[in-house]
């Protein structure tokens, strides 16, 4: 299977908690299918771009009903993203990406076996070019995370076209800025985006607090959040999560370490260690694989499919992913040791080696 083909394998945040039977997942749902809601109130209250939706019921848009049929002829031919909403307690969330209005309504929307009346429709532009993605968390030590000169999606799946992602920590007590590599075109635009969670003045702080039930921390607001910046948008939040940042809300792993001829390094995904036999495993292969308790999964990037190896699994190295990929995050809730991003890993350690995973600091040794 090549690495497009597993990207199709990918799925949700809030699906791979149910298959991982986290005891979140309700509320991860439920925190992510009112994002753009929240983001909204939010902004109400202090200066917060976002990709703010035009919603209409989905009957209205199969319909064409009037007030979406004005929408459609005015945005027909732009592209967008559309969210399909659950309103009834247990159905799915549907989304899609990057096709015309026209497109949607007349091939995509038709092809999803849903019941409209259960579902509200949110349809937002989507930006032709990408010029930064972000992905981090905010908490008590400051924000850390990824920038991408590319696509979202990039950093959340793990599957990078546009290069490496850039790692990011931005200290709250010295308003520092550090990237891995160095990078200093990015340090600008970090700034940019972290100036929008401070809130100096005490009465919106209290406000926020109240309202959405977070406390600043240093000042900032806390949470999972996700930002992209286009052309013509400008810098846009597109996620923000309180369920995943009371979840991260220690996160702070040590700085990269440099690889050498004696280990190879990645980003840690979850901390933890633990040595085992690696165990190359394929897509394709995994429903015969050949797995003990405590062996090290060694994989392109997982997928749900391997949910049942990394429940049994001593640690997990993948050659792509990030420090917030879906992958780095299922594993840390399953409290699994993971390394994510080890460049070449392949070509170093082969199926049957003994190795050594110290995910506290990114590093995988053969023994």
């Amino acid at each position: 299977m090549d690495l497009a083909e597993l990207y199709q394998k990918q799925i949700s945040l809030s699906e791979w908690f149910a298959d991982i039977d986290h005891e979140a997942t309700d509320a991860f749902r439920e925190e992510d299918n009112w994002k753009r809601k929240r983001m909204e109130e939010l902004a109400e209250i202090i200066p917060f771009p976002f990709d703010k939706p035009t919603s209409f019921q989905a009957t209205e848009v199969v319909e064409m009903k009037d007030a979406f049929n004005i929408y459609f002829e005015a945005h027909k031919n732009e592209l967008c993203a559309l969210r399909l909403i659950p309103k009834k307690e247990g159905l799915p969330k549907l989304r899609m990406r990057g096709m015309t209005v026209a497109d949607v309504v007349s091939n995509w929307l038709p092809q999803q076996d849903i019941d409209e009346e259960y579902y509200q429709a949110d349809f937002v532009p989507h930006p032709s070019d990408h010029i930064w993605s972000t992905i981090f968390i905010s908490n008590g030590h400051g924000a850390i995370g990824e920038v991408i000169a590319g696509s979202h999606n990039q950093l959340t799946q793990g599957f990078h076209d546009d290069g490496k992602p850039i790692v990011f920590r931005y200290e709250y007590t010295t308003d520092e800025v550090t990237t891995n590599p160095a990078t200093p075109e990015v340090y600008e635009h970090i700034k940019e985006i972290i100036s929008f969670l401070r809130i100096d003045t005490e009465e919106k702080r209290k406000e926020i607090e109240e309202k959405f039930h977070v406390s600043f921390l240093n000042g900032y607001l806390p949470g999972y959040f996700e930002t992209v910046k286009s052309t013509v948008h400008g810098t846009w939040f597109i996620d923000w999560n309180r369920v995943l940042g009371d979840l991260y809300k220690d996160f702070w792993p040590e700085p990269f370490t440099q690889g050498t001829a004696e280990h190879l390094t990645g980003t840690v995904g979850s901390p933890g260690s633990a040595t085992g036999t690696a165990r190359i495993i394929h897509p394709d292969a995994i429903s015969s694989a050949q797995f003990e308790e405590g062996d090290i999964l060694l994989c392109l990037m997982t997928s749900p499919d391997y949910v049942p190896l990394m429940k049994h699994a001593g640690a997990v190295i993948t050659q792509e992913g990030g420090i917030l990929s879906h992958a780095a995050i299922v594993s840390r809730e399953m409290k699994l040791p993971c390394v994510v991003g080890v460049k070449d890993i392949f070509e170093h350690v082969k199926d049957g080696d003994r190795v050594e995973v110290d995910a506290e600091k990114g590093i995988v040794r053969k023994l």
